[in-house]
């Protein structure tokens, strides 16, 4: 019988706690597999604490510091301390292979989504990321501002409407992409881990923003985000 993995996750003040977009790629995936496995919760400000406490590794920042990232998943079976939403994808799909998330050997080519969807991201990502302060606690807030500041530098939010429109902008392109097989998933009828990269950023936007801002969201692409990310919690029995 497969023991219980532990996965490691951002806490907040919503209702049920989840909102970050790595952390809920694993999830996704544990839940797809049939995994079974717990969630621990970390105050954004006491990652740095707890993941040294655990042993996870850490990534260096653009400034070459060290940064504890979450998520982290402790897998009881093999003991290993994975670090990294997609090297836990890539762990999980070679220990756990049934129902497959890199299907007809797809995982390089997913590794290029992924990179290619974040390009889409990250030029609007301040004012998600203004949004993102308002569910954490006031502690974690000031942490994640001091951190994600680093990368992204403040302020977050002076060009709001310049970044809905570049991230319609990317939707778009997202959607060029998707439009070139037939089905409703990425690689047309076959479900992947990229439908659950796209799914988790959706997540994010979703649980962060005002109702009326995700409203706008869904109404892109003939409504294709919302029914994609209601697809997804679906096929991970997450719905």
């Amino acid at each position: 019988m497969t023991q219980t993995l532990v996965l490691y996750d951002i806490l907040s003040n919503l209702p049920g706690n989840n909102w970050s977009p790595n952390p809920a790629k694993s999830r996704f995936i544990l839940s797809y597999k049939g995994l079974p496995f717990v969630t621990v919760w970390v105050e954004y400000s006491d990652i740095s604490i707890a993941m040294k406490a655990i042993g996870a590794k850490p990534n260096k920042r653009s400034d070459g510091t060290d940064v504890y990232p979450v998520p982290v998943l402790s897998d009881p079976n093999t003991g290993a301390l994975i670090t990294d939403s997609l090297e836990i994808a890539s762990y999980l799909e070679k220990t756990y292979p049934e129902k497959a998330i890199f299907p007809n050997n797809s995982e390089s080519s997913i590794r290029e989504f992924d990179s290619a969807h974040s390009r889409l991201i990250i030029p609007t990502i301040k004012s998600i990321f203004a949004r993102s302060t308002e569910i954490l606690s006031p502690a974690s807030a000031k942490f994640f501002i001091g951190v994600r500041s680093i990368d992204v530098p403040l302020p977050w939010d002076a060009t709001y409407d310049e970044d809905w429109a570049s991230l319609e902008k990317g939707y778009n392109t997202a959607y060029e992409w998707y439009q070139k097989t037939d089905g409703k998933w990425f690689m047309g009828d076959t479900f992947s881990y990229a439908d659950i990269i796209v799914a988790c950023r959706l997540l994010w936007f979703k649980r962060v923003l005002k109702e009326n801002e995700w409203v706008r969201i869904s109404s892109w692409n003939g409504g294709k985000w919302a029914q994609l990310l209601t697809d997804v919690e679906k096929e991970c029995k997450l719905a």
